[in-house]
């Protein structure tokens, strides 16, 4: 009797290891999965801004056709992508600092773009041209394309963030080290309506 005792205790210890471990293996595949996603969701991000910096050459080369004197517009746009696109990010090991950088980056170029866009204004010729037109048309879609990808980037990052605060799979986060994920965030003043004067 005392034998059937040990060998059922030893068989419900060894179940009980199994269960654990399969918990935990199934668990840690869970995060990575994740984690790849998150980096998957990232490379869509990247990708979409590489897509408008390749556009802005085609761009200038547009409106300095038309508007050869606005060299100090046509080298904002391309100073301002040039940074841009120095500026890299290693997706496995971001912080919000490097995002906030990369954001900032970025930025300069929806801004530079913007006042290359006004001075567009100025040229009836320029706005007519059918080579600018689908240039800008492509320039919008991508704008679109950008604000899609870093939702996408931000939800896989929020799904991702949450899973490794829960339990369990906050303990596997810690001995495997999994960290939290910077989202994007909107530009300071966002929040703020502008004010239109007539």
């Amino acid at each position: 009797m005392d034998f059937i005792k040990k060998r059922l205790g030893l068989f419900i210890t060894f179940g009980i290891g199994l269960v654990i471990a399969l918990s935990c293996v199934s668990g840690y595949n869970t995060l990575v999965s994740m984690d790849e996603g998150v980096q998957g969701k990232w490379a869509d991000v990247e990708t979409q801004y590489q897509r408008r910096a390749d556009l802005i050459p085609n761009l200038v080369n547009t409106v300095k056709g038309y508007a050869a004197h606005e060299k100090e517009t046509l080298a904002a746009v391309v100073q301002a992508r040039s940074e841009a696109t120095s500026v890299k990010i290693d997706p496995t090991n971001m912080s919000a600092e490097q995002l906030a950088q990369y954001q900032q980056a970025q930025n300069g170029v929806t801004s530079a773009l913007g006042k290359l866009l006004v001075v567009v204004e100025k040229y009836p010729d320029l706005k007519a041209n059918q080579n600018f037109m689908e240039l800008q048309a492509q320039l919008e879609g991508t704008e679109n394309r950008i604000t899609v990808a870093r939702r996408n980037f931000n939800d896989a990052a929020r799904i991702y963030n949450t899973a490794i605060r829960r339990f369990p799979k906050n303990i596997l986060a810690n001995i495997f080290g999994f960290e939290k994920k910077a989202y994007f965030e909107a530009e300071q003043g966002s929040e703020k309506a502008p004010q239109v004067e007539f």
